[in-house]
């Protein structure tokens, strides 16, 4: 798995020790992902379609994308679509995609790299495997999540992050077990390069053999635990994980100190060493959600004028060669 890694975590900043007297959370549920296919056709695990979306707030949807090893003329993007009132954060952990959009963002990411596009009040964008790649085929793996706006940021103008890997905030476990990447967020005290604008974490961690992750967290966030591959246990309760599948961990809002935990399995698979997870979590917005296809509003009245602004051209045109 070649998103960033270091050969010997403990030469990283260290996560503090866990302590008897901080509350470590339970899991409340586990999911296995549905499969199915987005876009042109690629594959997709559906991380969070099973469970209710009061658990999931700000979070709408989740993607694992492959892993998939195409062949040569098999791999797949999406082709030109709206968005509004939500942002999509692309993160690929192996491949390359890239990124077109009507308000002049795009670029290529590769191997740890992440692409974090506010839709906000409407544009047109595209993502796709460059011709090359098309050409050649080769491995792809990555993540695609959607985090809600607020009603007051859900018509600010559209902006693109690109944050390369090496900007990526790298943490260790305090007995260097685990690597931790910060993509976004405040993980004891070191901030993560993605500019929210609803307060998140998100993490990919990769938990050694044996080895026991526990990482501060904020008492009002709630917090989502998805296992790329490998398994192991999740939550003070020792809930078991594999890969496809999701905890989802206890309420939030207690007024102490929280941590959340997840423990590698002394065996892994061949093909996964490690237990590789994505960790997210946030503070809900708690406001009515009108979701449907592209479109993430408050009530269905914005979400018919978000189809009217799309069919009359105002989120934006296609830039001009790239039809």
């Amino acid at each position: 798995m070649p998103a960033v890694t270091v050969d010997n975590p403990l030469t990283l900043p260290r996560l503090p020790e866990p302590m008897a007297a901080v509350h470590e959370r339970k899991v409340l549920t586990v999911a296995t992902a549905p499969t199915g296919f987005e876009g042109e056709g690629f594959p997709v695990r559906r991380a969070l379609a099973t469970i209710k979306p009061k658990y999931l707030d700000p979070f709408i949807m989740m993607d694992q994308m492959g892993e998939v090893d195409y062949a040569p003329g098999e791999p797949k993007g999406t082709p030109w679509h709206p968005h509004r009132g939500f942002e999509t954060v692309t993160y690929i952990i192996d491949g390359v995609f890239d990124h077109t959009d009507s308000h002049g963002g795009g670029g290529t990411i590769t191997n740890g790299d992440t692409q974090w596009m506010t839709a906000g009040s409407g544009l047109l964008h595209k993502e796709a495997p460059p011709e090359w790649l098309v050409q050649k085929g080769g491995l792809f793996h990555g993540i695609q999540l959607w985090v809600n706006l607020p009603s007051k940021s859900k018509m600010l103008a559209p902006k693109y992050q690109d944050i390369g890997r090496s900007n990526v905030v790298l943490l260790s476990s305090h007995d260097g077990g685990a690597l931790v990447r910060v993509i976004a967020g405040d993980v004891a005290g070191h901030l993560g390069p993605g500019a929210t604008h609803t307060p998140i974490t998100l993490i990919h961690a990769s938990i050694t053999p044996g080895a026991r992750l526990s990482i501060p967290w904020r008492s009002d966030f709630n917090a989502l635990a998805y296992v790329l591959s490998g398994r192991g246990t999740a939550g003070s309760d020792g809930q078991p994980l594999e890969m496809g599948q999701l905890a989802v961990y206890e309420g939030f809002g207690a007024t102490q100190a929280e941590t959340i935990t997840l423990t590698a399995a002394k065996t892994q698979d061949t093909r996964s060493p490690n237990l590789e997870v994505i960790i997210l979590g946030g503070k809900p917005i708690g406001e009515p959600v009108a979701h449907y296809g592209p479109f993430v509003m408050n009530t269905k009245a914005e979400l018919q004028q978000a189809f009217e602004d799309f069919q009359a051209g105002r989120l934006g045109t296609i830039p001009a060669g790239h039809h």
